[in-house]
């Protein structure tokens, strides 16, 4: 490549799945290299927007993936452009769905927003948050209603005007819904409009996404053309693979790891990701250079998983957790373990095993319990209980003993 063609950076390719448009090399409109050259002469940072709709209260580090990618812009000198779809999520994402999702109320969302926000770091130090709150000019956090919820009818006329059914019906979710006869609500298919409206809204430069947010992306970009705008690039990442290793990253397959999971959990947790998926936790959840670390898998387990809990908690808490984790799974005490506490407040005595680790919240439920109990899953102060109807007397009898859940979940019972 000719010394005149700029390339990607590093810090910006890392775990890129796709990257559009692609084209002249030289050309700022077609190459996001030539356009981050371009800004760099101009003295001005790119505008890189990423959007998510608060349709629930929680992040896992699969959603992580797209705020470290954010960051790293960041951190690079460029403005992150935070876009809350606080009108959007009112409609839901059909991406993904195979049927239409309930629509959510004005307070609902708020509630969630601000709860995201409280998960990204706002009002915490930017060295442990997932987005740098406090650099002047770093951040732009938006919400989509400020200009969605004025428009009249002709200007949403006007917006659907943009697009067409054979469009919308392209789109793989829509498509496999028509195809298969399940009803598809008309405001489903303003959503990509609206959401790459949203581009054209905060004149964004780069827009972020997963693998299956293509359409949505492109949309953004399609939308910026017809209002006579910059064009945006679309930069993807993968969908991460959840805990077991199979299907995605997921709270309803319940095989994620919250951001605001304690340290021995989310430690304990990631030193058992299947070693096929490895190297992608490394790629898309850290900074770690693949080529310099043990070839080993258990050791590059161990690497993975302390690097990303001390991103969310500082190096001083996860290497605690790593020594905590060791220690417990071992079965050689747990003197000077630092373990979130289950309270037994609550429980009412005398009570079974399989009664009380599901009233303390170790398993679902009192089913569960006794599945995980009988398949030898679950330690008392490192005792196998096998008896689901093994009974306990009184809270006194389990104050401060630790209840264990596989090599991955840890309680200490408190009164």
């Amino acid at each position: 490549m000719p010394d005149s063609i700029p390339s990607l950076p590093d810090w910006l390719s890392r775990g890129m799945a796709d990257l559009f448009p692609a084209g002249d090399p030289s050309d700022a409109d077609q190459a996001l290299a030539a356009r981050l050259a371009q800004a760099k002469k101009e003295g001005r940072p790119l505008r890189v927007k990423l959007g998510i709709d608060p349709t629930g209260s929680n992040i896992h580090l699969g959603h992580s993936i797209l705020f470290r990618k954010l960051r790293a812009f960041q951190d690079a000198g460029h403005t992150a452009v935070l876009i809350i779809g606080d009108f959007t999520a009112r409609i839901g994402d059909p991406t993904g769905k195979s049927a239409t999702r309930v629509q959510l109320s004005k307070e609902q969302v708020a509630a969630n927003a601000s709860t995201y926000l409280r998960q990204l770091g706002q009002d915490q130090p930017k060295e442990t948050a997932l987005l740098d709150f406090e650099t002047p000019g770093r951040l732009e956090v938006r919400y989509n209603s400020e200009w969605l919820e004025g428009m009249d009818l002709p200007a949403v006329i006007g917006l659907l005007g943009t697009g067409t059914v054979g469009q919308m019906l392209a789109k793989d979710d829509f498509s496999k819904r028509y195809g298969s006869g399940t009803p598809i609500a008309l405001h489903e298919f303003l959503y990509p409009l609206l959401q790459g409206y949203d581009s054209v809204a905060v004149n964004a430069d780069v827009e972020l996404g997963g693998t299956d947010q293509k359409f949505n992306v492109a949309m953004g970009r399609d939308l910026q053309r017809h209002f006579n705008k910059g064009t945006q690039f679309g930069l993807l990442l993968p969908i991460l693979v959840g805990l077991d290793g199979v299907q995605k990253m997921s709270k309803s397959l319940g095989n994620v790891v919250g951001l605001e999971e304690d340290p021995l959990s989310m430690y304990s947790k990631l030193e058992k990701v299947g070693d096929g998926a490895i190297d992608d936790y490394v790629t898309l959840l850290t900074d770690l250079d693949l080529a310099s670390l043990p070839e080993n898998p258990r050791e590059k387990q161990k690497a993975m998983a302390l690097a990303v809990t001390a991103s969310r908690h500082g190096i001083e808490a996860a290497q605690k957790a790593q020594s905590d984790a060791a220690t417990l799974v071992g079965g050689s005490g747990d003197a000077g373990a630092d373990v979130p506490e289950a309270s037994l407040a609550e429980v009412n005595f005398p009570a079974k095993a399989f009664y009380l680790f599901s009233a303390v919240g170790i398993c679902a439920s009192s089913s569960e319990a006794r599945r995980q109990i009988k398949g030898g899953a679950v330690r008392l102060e490192g005792e196998k209980i096998t008896d689901p109807n093994q009974e306990f007397a009184s809270a006194a009898e389990l104050e401060g003993k630790v209840l264990q859940l596989g090599k991955k979940t840890f309680r200490r019972l408190v009164a």
